[in-house]
């Protein structure tokens, strides 16, 4: 009796049955590449595309603002776009060395940790109170553009903001300033907006919106901050708020670089919070024995 009569499987089964496992493996093959699948980059031996241009295409021929929004939002912008994020980034790089995630950088680096640490130890600091009121103030914006074009006029929409914040005790984000009774970043960049929207760059909503909100904290004398202006920039070229907070992140990491750095440098050890010869005031308890 042959083999194929003692019940052995036949050719075109043994094929089939190949053809079954292939595509299982395929399947499996397909599940593990989309693992980390991604829209950013294509990485092959010898392949390195950024949203789809070749590396060796972007350099030298796009500027890093320009490579920045091509990787977070998925196309090159328009030059005029470019300089409207550039001149923001550029506003936000630093604040001295009193602002908590420098201080706690340059602390960092006395420590003996090395220079990325330093700086992730800056960044770190960064959150909803130091750092956060960007991206506050685009979603802010966003809402009474949206409302106003629902029909709400804006400087009722900026009574009513303002009263909401100030029903909670809370600052607008955006607007005033500890250090600052006018900030000096306020002026410069708020023209170019208005000179983009002018050129029909951007539509001019969040200006507008943001506009109104100074107008309602006139009387107290409340001017728009860095982080308010830098809000309109964003919400004008259509950054969602947590993007523009990244954004911002992404620019302040400079400043807390050099700060970085130049401590590095200078040869101190363990340098804390205060000067050398003072110390924190105790407010516990007095001395007391067991």
């Amino acid at each position: 009796m042959s083999a194929q009569d003692a019940g052995s499987p036949s050719l075109e089964e043994q094929l089939a049955a190949a053809r079954a496992d292939n595509v299982r493996l395929e399947t499996r093959l397909a599940s593990t590449t989309a693992w980390w699948s991604t829209a950013i980059t294509n990485i092959e031996p010898g392949v390195i595309e950024l949203r789809g241009y070749p590396v060796q295409q972007l350099i030298g021929n796009v500027d890093f603002i320009s490579t920045v929004w091509l990787m977070t939002r998925g196309e090159l912008p328009s030059p005029a776009q470019a300089a409207l994020l550039e001149a923001a980034l550029v506003a936000s790089v630093d604040h001295g060395p009193q602002a908590p995630s420098i201080a706690s950088a340059r602390m960092a680096a006395t420590s003996g940790v090395g220079l990325n640490s330093a700086v992730a130890n800056g960044v770190n600091v960064l959150g909803d109170t130091h750092g956060g009121a960007g991206q506050q103030c685009v979603a802010l914006l966003n809402e009474m553009v949206a409302a106003h074009e629902g029909g709400r006029p804006l400087d009722e929409l900026a009574a009513s903001s303002v009263a909401s914040y100030k029903a909670r005790g809370a600052f607008v984000p955006g607007f005033g300033h500890r250090w600052h009774p006018r900030d000096p970043r306020r002026d410069p960049l708020l023209t170019l907006v208005e000179r983009a929207r002018d050129d029909g760059v951007v539509a001019g909503k969040h200006l507008a919106a943001a506009l109104a909100i100074e107008d309602e904290l006139a009387a107290k004398d409340v001017p728009m901050n860095i982080d308010g202006v830098s809000a309109v920039v964003y919400g004008e070229l259509g950054i969602e708020p947590e993007l523009a907070r990244g954004l911002f992140v992404l620019s302040r990491s400079v400043g807390i670089l050099a700060h970085a750095w130049e401590e590095s440098q200078s040869g101190r050890r363990i340098k804390g919070p205060l000067p050398k010869g003072f110390l924190a005031d105790y407010t516990g308890p007095p001395t007391r024995a067991l």
